[in-house]
């Protein structure tokens, strides 16, 4: 499959309402994008093949904590999966299919794969956006714990919760009710773009963070951090049109942000450069 397809197989994947987005299947387009003969369904059924396994394993009675305890079971002593403490920043860790084959990655796709079997199996979960590190709690009244799989699915009660933000800032942080709030399905894509942005600027590879930044405007279209991170890249990439462009939209958004006077800084040198060009 080309690039380009896999491009529209998103674009068409995430152009439905948020309720009706499949998640795993939009992850794993994604990732074809960067290995075009990925076969989404085999990663799909691969889910469906894990799912079953630990449907094998539950209990007759339907506690959220033992089916919480088996799929820890399953996933980090049977199988092996672990967070990826030792090279946290490789961009293979943002994408489903490797994550999948290598059994590591960083929590956001850990917490994918996690939910995708626990939804199988009935338990309903979703992700959580708390600051400093991504988790998934059961979606069900009367539940107060959260689950890291990044650190093995450790059980999190409030307490705990409190002393990972403390880690965090450190300093003693009240865990506010909006820490523990639902990801919509679009939330939740565009955290594992965004991670695989930062990625590839970090390593230079501004045609890859491109690439990206296209895949989150069409998210999350307009985004005015998104238009000025793509102008920012245009501009690396010696495509001063379309750098002026998208800077000159972040503008219009967003006049009055604090980067904006070096926008219009970088703007102004851009408009300098193609003078010549225009006077021609």
């Amino acid at each position: 499959m080309n690039r380009s397809l896999a491009r529209q197989l998103f674009q068409r994947e995430v152009q439905q309402p948020d309720e009706q987005i499949h998640l795993e299947r939009a992850a794993l387009y994604i990732a074809q994008e960067e290995y075009p003969e990925l076969e989404v369904e085999a990663y799909l059924n691969a889910l469906e093949t894990m799912a079953a396994d630990v449907e094998e394993r539950l209990p007759i009675e339907f506690y959220p904590l033992k089916i919480i305890q088996t799929i820890n079971r399953y996933l980090y002593d049977d199988l092996g999966f672990a967070g990826n403490t030792t090279d946290y920043y490789d961009p293979r860790n943002s994408f489903l299919n490797e994550v999948i084959d290598r059994r590591t990655g960083i929590p956001i796709t850990l917490s994918l794969v996690y939910l995708a079997i626990a939804r199988r199996v009935g338990l309903p979960m979703v992700g959580i956006n708390m600051p400093g590190h991504f988790l998934i709690r059961p979606d069900l009244e009367d539940v107060e714990i959260c689950v890291d799989p990044f650190h093995r699915g450790d059980i999190l009660f409030p307490q705990d919760c409190e002393e990972r933000l403390a880690q965090v800032y450190g300093r003693p942080v009240a865990l506010k009710p909006s820490f523990l709030q639902a990801v919509t399905t679009r939330q939740y894509l565009t955290r594992m773009l965004t991670n695989l942005k930062v990625t590839y600027i970090d390593r230079g590879k501004f045609d890859k963070a491109l690439a990206v930044v296209d895949r989150l405007l069409l998210l999350v279209p307009n985004a005015p951090l998104e238009l000025r991170d793509r102008g920012i890249l245009y501009y690396r990439l010696d495509r001063p049109v379309d750098a002026q462009h998208d800077l000159e939209a972040y503008l219009s958004l967003s006049p009055t942000a604090a980067e904006a006077p070096a926008i219009r800084e970088l703007l102004a040198t851009i408009r300098q450069a193609n003078q010549p060009l225009s006077d021609a």
